[in-house]
């Protein structure tokens, strides 16, 4: 388990498999208006095409990235 906790996080990682790595993603997305969760269930889809479903640049995107591998 400590292997997938210590697991870069891409843009083209899950949101399934970001919100199990690093269950804190799920505020930072929020505060950005992208839902991770809708009731109480994983939404499917790559962080980036959530970010792009939102209407966020490529720019925005890798910044998500490098916030979310900071936090």
């Amino acid at each position: 388990m400590s292997e997938v906790k210590n697991k870069s996080i891409t843009k083209e990682i899950t949101i399934e498999e970001l919100v199990v790595i690093k269950p804190e993603a799920v505020t930072y997305l929020m505060d950005k208006g992208i839902r991770c969760l809708v009731c109480g269930e994983p939404i499917w889809g790559t962080l980036e095409s959530a970010a792009k479903e939102k209407g966020f640049s490529d720019t925005e995107i890798e910044k998500f990235v490098e916030d979310l591998n900071n936090i």
